[in-house]
């Protein structure tokens, strides 16, 4: 029997090569945060965004959505912010929205499979693929929900509601950069999210806007605190609104 104490304790999981960050066994199992919005308004690029500002202090890996490719996920591997073996990609084969609030077993078995190969993890972004102003997703896969709008949609859109941009954890208008290319007034849109959303957080974000992107990841930060201490309760937006396709009537 050994008598030095230190050779008694279990071996760590094994680290991936930029791994720098050990997570205490009693603390929980990763968060995950899902990030929803409409086709085009920046997802992939908010994703890229967090990557980039918090892979030096947290163990991190994503998971992308698109119906039948794996195009947002080639996106991030291309774009260097991970190791290309902490990013999965589901191809949904449905309406996205399917995979993220109906049936989130794919999607699950992403993320599980991900902690097993590289965890412990802090956190695990989960991108759907682009849906309506209506899609959520289910608390049973994400823990907290970003949802993502952007200026080139109109400056109306704020107003038009939805599940998503009244109930998720934070609504991000995206792209203000562009602002006065589409004579949109982002103080406006900021004020109609707000007035939507009665108090939950709105922030408008461009990528090359350093305070937005700082305020971003200090939000996440503030959920993983919160996670980690057990006082973060997942909320529901509420169920996506009826609708059709028009394959459902063929």
């Amino acid at each position: 029997m050994p008598d030095n104490a230190a050779a008694q304790q279990p071996t760590a999981p094994a680290q991936g090569p930029n791994e720098h960050y050990h997570q205490p066994l009693n603390q929980p199992r990763a968060l995950r945060i899902g990030v929803a919005g409409p086709v085009g308004t920046g997802k992939s690029s908010i994703l890229a965004t967090l990557c980039r500002e918090l892979a030096g202090e947290l163990s991190m890996a994503v998971v992308t959505n698109d119906i039948y490719t794996d195009e947002d996920a080639r996106f991030l591997r291309s774009a260097g912010v991970l190791p290309t073996e902490r990013i999965r990609a589901v191809e949904t084969g449905a309406c996205p929205h399917t995979a993220i609030r109906d049936d989130v077993s794919a999607n699950l078995d992403a993320v599980e499979d991900l902690e097993e190969a590289y965890g412990p993890l802090d956190l695990v972004l989960i991108e759907s693929g682009g849906d309506n102003l209506t899609a959520t997703f289910s608390p049973a896969l994400a823990d907290a929900q970003l949802f993502s709008i952007d200026v080139a949609g109109g400056g109306d859109v704020a107003r038009k509601g939805g599940p998503g941009i009244t109930g998720a954890d934070l609504l991000v208008i995206n792209k203000t950069d562009l602002a006065p290319h589409v004579e949109v007034d982002v103080a406006e849109m900021v004020a109609d999210a707000e007035h939507a959303r009665d108090g939950l957080p709105v922030l408008a974000l461009s990528k090359h806007d350093p305070e937005s992107i700082a305020r971003l990841a200090d939000w996440v930060r503030s959920v993983l605190v919160r996670h980690r201490s057990g006082t973060h309760v997942p909320a529901d937006p509420g169920p996506m609104a009826p609708h059709s396709h028009g394959h459902d009537h063929t």
